[in-house]
């Protein structure tokens, strides 16, 4: 490097050199600094190393300097992130479904260039991405992109999508017809990211899986059911729409042992209305949808919980349990 130009961008080369050899365990002295910019071909003097190292402080770089004759030296405290939030974003990228594993791989990758090499190993030591419930659609990340393009755009898009087939393989809907509707926001939910767009054939909003969406584009038309989307909260379209909230909206009272209530506090919060009855047990007072899911989920809680009122709310819970019950009885009879 000429001379002239090392030494302008030195500065530049100490915090590159601090980035990437340092943390709070791992101090450089100024000789090593010097050392390493005479590596990069930049001759340089204590007092000139000083000097920079006080013009980054200036520029809001926390550069510590721990003075101790053994084991003193500088370090770079104020990185991007911390190590316990780099785990916690590289938990989250192994935990979802949603990214692939060779993506995933990729991510962590780019995750460890935040830390220091010496958290890096740290960070490179506790990652394991499995296959298993992960997404092999490598196209998502395209897909998402341009979801996101054409509602910024007001476009409308055009797409294909897939649905599971009974011996577990994908194949498109409606013979491969193209879907064309109006994008308006995407949904997290349950590990899955969703499409809530217009559809102007059914004059309603309809949500759509993104890892099943293939051969999406963008539209030259402008997006349609403005007024609709206007009317919708993201918010409560989840709740009314997936899983166990799907369903009419009911106040329930469930009696339960107290072994599961821990259970029912994760699903249903805090703000709910309880009461202690004399033989140990309690009630709990919530308002829920009422479908399938919620009577499923309830059974996976066994004989620990009941449902007391309404009535009506009894009697279809026992009518669902009742249904599983008589497929199997059937099938004992059949033998």
């Amino acid at each position: 490097m000429a001379k002239g130009n090392g030494q302008r961008l030195k500065a530049l080369y100490i915090l590159k050199i601090l980035q990437e050899n340092s943390d709070e365990k791992h101090l450089l002295k100024t000789q090593q600094i010097i050392d390493r910019l005479e590596g990069y071909g930049i001759p340089a003097e204590r007092k000139s190393v000083y000097a920079d190292i006080s013009a980054l402080k200036e520029l809001g770089y926390e550069i510590v300097c721990v003075r101790a004759r053994a084991n003193g030296g500088y370090y770079l405290k104020n990185r991007s992130f911390e190590l316990p939030e780099l785990k916690l974003l590289t938990d989250a990228v192994q935990a979802s479904r949603l990214i692939t594993v060779k993506k995933s791989r990729q991510l962590i990758s780019k995750l460890e260039t935040l830390a220091s090499p010496f958290e890096a190993k740290q960070l490179n030591r506790q990652v394991y991405v499995s296959d298993r419930n992960k997404t092999d659609n490598e196209t998502i990340y395209e897909t998402i992109d341009r979801l996101h393009e054409s509602m910024q755009k007001n476009r409308q898009v055009r797409f294909q999508y897939l649905e599971w087939t009974a011996d577990g393989k994908k194949k498109c809907r409606h013979s491969g017809a193209f879907y064309e509707v109006s994008p308006y926001f995407l949904i997290w939910r349950d590990e899955n990211y969703y499409l809530v767009a217009y559809d102007a054939k059914a004059q309603i909003m309809k949500h759509y899986r993104v890892d099943k969406i293939q051969a999406l584009s963008v539209s030259e038309h402008n997006r349609e059911g403005t007024e609709v989307a206007a009317r919708v909260n993201p918010a409560v379209y989840t709740e009314e729409k997936f899983g166990m909230f799907a369903g009419n909206e009911e106040i329930v009272t469930l009696r339960y042992d107290q072994s599961i209530a821990g259970v029912l506090f994760d699903r249903f919060g805090q703000d709910v209305s309880v009461r202690k009855l004399a033989d140990g047990n309690y009630t709990m007072r919530v308002r829920l949808s009422l479908s399938q899911q919620f009577y499923g989920w309830l059974t996976g809680l066994g004989a620990e919980i009941e449902i007391v009122a309404p009535a009506y709310v009894r009697e279809e819970y026992k009518a669902y349990i009742q249904g599983i019950l008589h497929v199997y009885q059937e099938k004992e009879r059949s033998k």
